[in-house]
């Protein structure tokens, strides 16, 4: 299944999309897509509705972050060799983790805002892992049992922020609009290679990241359990699990997102975004 929200932000409803690309509404069935309606059981409920029945959306509404409620951000950082190469950092021997402030998730086309005085504010496409069911001590063979499904995420950052104002990462990561996620949550059922997924980011229509999941240093089953030694995973949390090489930091010289810039980028089989980079609003 391919589950959205959409509506105006903060208002957002549950729909999902059908066979034939139709959004259906889904409020008469679940109040949201969040938590609770991410397990197993509750995912085999709807996947038995008939969507012919289910209301048709009329016109093209926004298109809100898939999931509701989500309680950790967790990004990987450096985890495709290609990108750390082009970043001039050593191949990690363990996964890199850090978090994306909350506070930054949004639609997958709402407009990127450049923070105040930023300089080197810089684009990655990424695969997102949403979780299911609640994860501790999994291992590595369990570990996508604990998986709802799968989204697109662009994990924006300021490079000044990230590396030149201290040690951790997670200044130049979390910032306003900085987490566009969506346009949908693919079910794991319907990712059978979840490790051989082509990704692309175009700006201005030009490609500049082109890469597959297969060549991940850490895969998702990895991931999952390696982060969930560290803190329980819920339901509802997410990972953003690294991006291919050609971001704006490796490039010579490095290129940085400015005002009116457009971002479209998107992962086989789970849909695409596009942003327009709008100046600094209080």
């Amino acid at each position: 299944m391919k589950l959205v929200r959409y509506g105006n932000p903060g208002k957002e409803k549950p729909g999902l999309v059908d066979a034939q690309g139709h959004l259906r509404d889904l409020s008469a069935v679940v109040p949201d897509i969040g938590p609770a309606q991410l397990n197993d059981p509750a995912l085999a409920k709807l996947r038995k509705l008939n969507t012919d029945k289910l209301p048709a959306v009329k016109g093209k509404p926004r298109i809100g972050c898939p999931v509701a409620g989500i309680g950790k951000f967790i990004a990987i950082g450096l985890n495709y060799a290609d990108h750390a190469a082009e970043s001039g950092a050593p191949i990690p021997k363990e996964p890199i983790v850090f978090m994306k402030a909350t506070s930054c998730i949004q639609g997958p086309n709402d407009a990127v805002m450049l923070p105040k005085g930023s300089k080197k504010t810089d684009w990655e496409v990424e695969l997102g892992v949403v979780i299911g069911t609640t994860a501790r001590y999994v291992s590595q063979k369990d570990a996508l049992l604990h998986v709802a499904g799968y989204c697109v995420i662009n994990d924006i950052s300021e490079r000044e922020y990230q590396l030149e104002r201290g040690p951790q990462w997670d200044k130049g990561k979390g910032c306003d609009t900085f987490g566009p996620i969506g346009p949908w949550l693919v079910t794991r059922d319907e990712v059978a290679k979840v490790q051989a997924l082509g990704m692309w980011l175009d700006l201005n229509g030009k490609r500049t990241q082109t890469g597959n999941t297969k060549t991940m240093i850490f895969g998702v089953a990895k991931l999952v359990s390696y982060v969930s030694q560290f803190m329980t995973l819920l339901p509802g949390d997410v990972i953003t699990t690294g991006t291919p090489p050609g971001v704006g930091l490796g490039m010579k010289p490095p290129v940085y997102l400015k005002k009116g810039d457009v971002m479209t980028l998107g992962i086989e089989g789970l849909g695409e975004q596009r942003q327009v980079v709008v100046g600094f609003v209080k």
